[in-house]
């Protein structure tokens, strides 16, 4: 039996018993709680903000609950099983599948959220087979970010291309200076950060030892052959990709808008951000979109949903997600909020069109994208401490069928 199997029946039979058992507590009426990962003092206060707002134009009491990302499914699951599950869960949007697959999440059309002015993508990232169960108040993907001093010193131009990439980091790497970063570590960091290089080239997640997949992968160890890229990349997650880059270690690194703050917190430092490079000109850059979804699990306790329903549609809203994006630095999932963020902070336009055009990792396949990423996560292992691309992807294609 697959860990993933294993795992996905557990999920089923504890959600299920909490949704035919109901809540199995006594709860306040007037008070209602949404658990989320928000434990970064910034954003467990903005959280805390818009709460604070949405629950005195509902006239209830919204309490936060944050636990670290990689906790909220295993804390919801137990929570499931012991009958106490909070009224709203904000899921990792790869991580949603799961419990909507068991059965735990309700169907947000029939709360009354409605997914107009939302770009299909985005209807994507929060639905599972067709349903709307995670509504986004903003999402992310990766770009290029690029030292604007380093460039100019070496007077070369943003790379656009797979090969104006590959011969300007050559060009940018110096000493203890690298001329690009990014993350390959055993973790969904990593798979994050190669689904630019294999979507943009036509690769999918269901023939992961097709060419273009391995053609991707090759790239990869391309840099890595030209001394461009670090052999430390393997152990690198996105933060630490961040801080090579802020410490003058890589003139250019593949990260996120969650790393702009802390960017900022450099005045010496002028940074950039422009599209992934592309395998050829005229290609689009198909990034991942990233960020979470808000979700009102299955209870059993239909006046507390609709209530939770109502509190997820205030924290969406148009005016909630502009103020969350402009502070967080994030794509607001509307589009006409997303418009308007473009003119607040035009110098990251260019990640407001790389989301226009980014994918959801599950909408292919759902729960089933666990297994996948695990064995990327092994494929990057091995095929950048030595192994071929080939072989490598091909043992993840026979790991992801057979999910062990």
């Amino acid at each position: 039996m697959s860990k993933r199997f294993t795992s996905l029946v557990t999920a089923s039979v504890l959600v299920a018993g909490a949704a035919l058992a109901g809540c199995g507590q006594q709860r306040d009426a007037g008070v209602y709680t949404v658990m989320n990962s928000s434990t970064d003092e910034s954003y467990h206060r903005w959280d805390a903000e818009a709460m604070a707002r949405c629950g005195e134009r509902l006239g209830v009491t919204i309490e936060q609950q944050s636990v670290p990302a990689a906790q909220v499914m295993t804390k919801a699951l137990r929570m499931a099983s012991s009958k106490s599950l909070p009224d709203i869960v904000q899921f990792d949007a790869s991580e949603m599948p799961t419990f909507a697959e068991a059965g735990g999440l309700v169907d947000l059309g029939t709360l009354g959220l409605s997914t107009d002015g939302i770009p299909d993508g985005i209807v994507d990232f929060g639905s599972y087979k067709g349903t709307y169960y995670g509504a986004a108040r903003s999402v992310n993907t990766l770009a290029l970010f690029y030292d604007k001093d380093v460039l100019d010193e070496a007077g070369v131009r943003v790379p656009t291309t797979w090969a104006q990439l590959r011969e300007t980091a050559k060009q940018l790497t110096r000493g203890g200076r690298y001329g690009v970063a990014l993350s390959a570590g055993g973790a969904e960091d990593g798979v994050f950060q190669f689904m630019p290089f294999m979507w943009s080239n036509g690769g999918d997640e269901t023939d992961l030892d097709g060419p273009k997949v391995v053609e991707a992968l090759d790239y990869w160890k391309g840099l890595l052959s030209d001394g461009s890229l670090s052999k430390s990349t393997v152990n690198w997650t996105q933060a630490d990709v961040n801080d090579q880059f802020m410490a003058g270690n890589a003139a250019m690194m593949i990260n996120g808008p969650w790393q702009v703050e802390t960017l900022n917190s450099d005045e010496s430092l002028h940074w950039g951000i422009a599209p992934i490079p592309v395998p050829r000109a005229g290609d689009d850059s198909v990034g991942p979109l990233g960020g979470a979804v808000l979700t009102v699990p299955n209870t059993g306790d239909e006046a507390r949903e609709r209530t939770a329903g109502k509190i997820v549609a205030c924290l969406s809203s148009e005016e909630e997600q502009l103020t969350y994006a402009l502070n967080s630095w994030m794509v607001p999932a509307n589009a006409r909020a997303a418009a308007a963020w473009r003119e607040r902070v035009p110098e990251l336009d260019s990640l407001a069109g790389q989301v226009a055009v980014a994918r959801s990792r599950t909408a292919q396949l759902g729960a089933g994208w666990s297994s996948v990423s695990l064995a990327l996560q092994s494929a990057f292992q091995s095929a950048l401490t030595g192994q071929s691309s080939e072989s490598a992807l091909k043992r993840a294609q026979q790991r992801a069928t057979s999910g062990n």
